[in-house]
């Protein structure tokens, strides 16, 4: 224990600071890549060897560092990215804070060559940990700057220790080097491995080149289910891409967020998107998104955490608010045939494609399947349906291609099946185009629908969809009714802090608009007068507390609108049509119409999918036909 103070060595300084900027090598290529990019290149070259642990060396085409700045490049808090205090409120370059080259120098050997021109002469500086003493000398280099460090942790040997095998570790470079392609589409990246290549990313600022990156970087299945959204409202805009929740993951691991072009954690952004998916996710499931908020500077503090992964909001209501009513639009707007195949959210080319508008029915079929006056479901078919029934099993025998939409002449010449052998087709279904959703053909043990459309088969979990539509309906019908109120009997007493207290009395406004009435009967009491009708005997108590909370921590609150839509999941859930209901084929079609104007009908309340596509040429295969 040393009694007196003293100034710490420059060394001992940066090797502190290295503990909180370089934890490994991804964290060394991060932000040598972050000077690269703020240095104007079009063009990185990385190579590792070792995971990183041996060798790191970034090279760039950017403008370069001159001669007489070369020493001060390797000091602590020398940048020039900033000059003073109002630079930092409005940061508009990834690396601002100095630290990052002092820090690797302190515990690895680091070479930093540089040119300014094209003249292939430049200048060396390096240093090895030891005194700090940067040694400047002349080097043949072309336009830009390569860093070179080696042996990283060598002289701190506990630090080293905590490094992972060389798998892990360049496992970990491998996803800040996709981290960053995806945040700069317009900058070439290499980066090979003990001599070895493994990614060589193009250029491009077109959208095909965007997404060629995206889908090279996170999967092209991804891709195949991704939405193109681009919203722009109050100052903010948001786009980029977001998967459907069928395709969702086990973990997050394709959960990409920028700010401002820079990659950030931040739990205001992880809130919105968790409510964005909340009832069209399945539990323990996570969503799959490569998104980008781009806002004033000034309106963003960067300067929170010194691996800068963090950010703060000046205003996190706002920000959290546009981002989930942009990506709950954009999730609610997805119906059955937004997309070519029933399964992929674009074409070949990625562009979007136009919902394919569902055919017009007439009779029973175009009633709203799920509507207040539901159709009587019938135990068993007519005499005269059954007798048709029996003719198309007898049909069965004929030559047939297929039907409405589908059918292609019989190599033996013979007609098609006659649509009142069919009766599983509606009339109109051999005149017109099918729908997206196709026809209802037959029930299968009393839980699936089988369709026909265009592309092939169409598998439907009739309880399921049912139960998205009921819920969806009774959601339009709550909000546009008001949510309803009862008083209580007896009122509940609430205990709660004075700053809680405090909190309701400025905010009082919020509960009155969810339905709640509430009074303080002191300084650290509340009273609760009435409840949201559809809430009662819940638990009010924690549900008041928690509002409390949310208002406290991020001046609103969505709790109450979630209980609710829990309440009016679990209601259409006993709703809906059960299993083992035989249903008609109109009220079958009624469903399937009804699923095409319905908002997120591709997954039930809980997030599990209503129905798939079976194509034909994968049926093909099933059989080997044509091979």
């Amino acid at each position: 224990m040393h009694d007196k103070i003293q100034q710490l060595s420059p060394r001992l300084a940066n090797q502190i600071a290295a503990g909180e900027v370089v934890e490994r090598p991804a964290s060394v290529i991060k932000e040598l890549l972050e000077n690269s990019l703020d240095a104007g290149a079009s063009r990185l070259d990385v190579e590792i060897d070792n995971g990183g642990i041996k060798r790191i060396k970034v090279r760039d085409n950017g403008k370069g560092i001159g001669k007489d700045d070369l020493p001060m490049a390797l000091a602590r808090h020398a940048t020039s990215k900033i000059h003073a205090l109002e630079d930092l409120e409005a940061v508009a370059t990834l690396g601002f804070r100095g630290e990052a080259l002092a820090s690797i120098s302190s515990v690895a050997r680091l070479a930093l060559t540089s040119s300014r021109d094209d003249s292939g002469k430049g200048w060396q500086v390096s240093a090895e940990g030891r005194d700090m003493q940067a040694q400047v000398a002349p080097a043949a280099h072309p336009r830009g700057t390569t860093v070179d460090v080696r042996d990283l942790f060598f002289n701190t040997p506990a630090r080293r220790k905590f490094l992972r095998t060389e798998k892990t570790e360049f496992n970990r470079v491998d996803d800040t080097i996709k981290r960053l392609a995806l945040s700069r589409f317009d900058v070439a990246i290499t980066l090979r491995h003990n001599g070895k290549g493994v990614h060589n990313l193009r250029a491009g600022s077109g959208r095909v080149e965007m997404e060629r990156r995206v889908s090279q970087v996170c999967g092209p299945a991804f891709m195949q289910n991704a939405l193109h959204i681009d919203v722009e409202r109050s100052g903010l805009r948001l786009w980029g891409w977001v998967a459907e929740p069928a395709f969702s993951r086990s973990q997050a691991d394709l959960q990409f967020f920028y700010v401002n072009g820079r990659a950030i954690r931040d739990k205001v952004v992880s809130h919105a998107v968790r409510r964005a998916f909340a009832d069209v996710l399945y539990h323990g499931r996570h969503p799959a998104f490569v998104l980008y908020l781009e806002l004033d500077p000034a309106s963003v503090d960067v300067n929170v955490h010194p691996t800068k992964h963090e950010v703060r909001f000046r205003d996190s209501r706002l920000v959290h608010d546009f981002l989930f009513g942009s990506l709950h639009r954009a999730l609610a707007s997805v119906r059955p045939g937004d997309r070519g195949d029933g399964n992929n959210a674009g074409d070949a080319t990625g562009q979007p494609l136009q919902p394919t508008p569902a055919a017009a029915v007439s009779g029973t079929a175009a009633g709203e399947f799920a509507g207040q006056q539901r159709m009587p479901l019938s135990s068993a078919p007519s005499p005269d349906r059954l007798q048709g029934q029996m003719q198309g099993y007898g049909a069965l025998h004929q030559p047939y291609a297929g039907s409405a939409g589908v059918a292609e002449a019989p190599a033996t010449g013979a007609a098609p099946l006659p649509q009142e052998l069919n009766p599983g087709l509606p009339p109109e279904a051999a005149d017109s185009e099918a729908p997206p959703l196709g026809f209802a053909l037959a029930q299968l043990h009393g839980i699936y629908i089988l369709a026909q459309n265009e592309q092939g088969l169409i598998v439907v979990d009739m309880h399921a969809a049912h139960e998205r539509i009921v819920y969806e309906q009774m959601k339009s019908s709550h909000a546009a009714g008001g949510i309803q109120a009862q008083p209580l009997l007896v009122p509940v007493s609430l205990a709660v802090s004075q700053r809680e207290a405090d909190c309701f009395e400025e905010r009082s406004e919020v509960f009155t608009a969810l339905g709640f009435v509430l009074q303080r009967a002191g300084p650290e009491t509340l009273l609760v007068r009435q409840v949201p009708t559809m809430l009662h005997g819940a638990e009010v108590e924690q549900l008041v507390r928690d509002v409390l909370s949310d208002l406290l921590a991020q001046g609103g609150s969505d709790r109450i609108g979630e209980r609710v839509n829990e309440v009016l999941s679990t209601m259409a859930c006993h709703g809906s049509v059960r299993a083992n209901r035989k249903l008609t084929v109109p009220e079958m079609n009624a469903l399937l119409r009804d699923m095409e104007r319905t908002e997120r009908s591709g997954q039930c309340n809980h997030g599990r999918p209503t129905w798939t596509q079976v194509k034909l040429g994968d049926m093909d295969k099933w059989f080997m036909r044509g091979q």
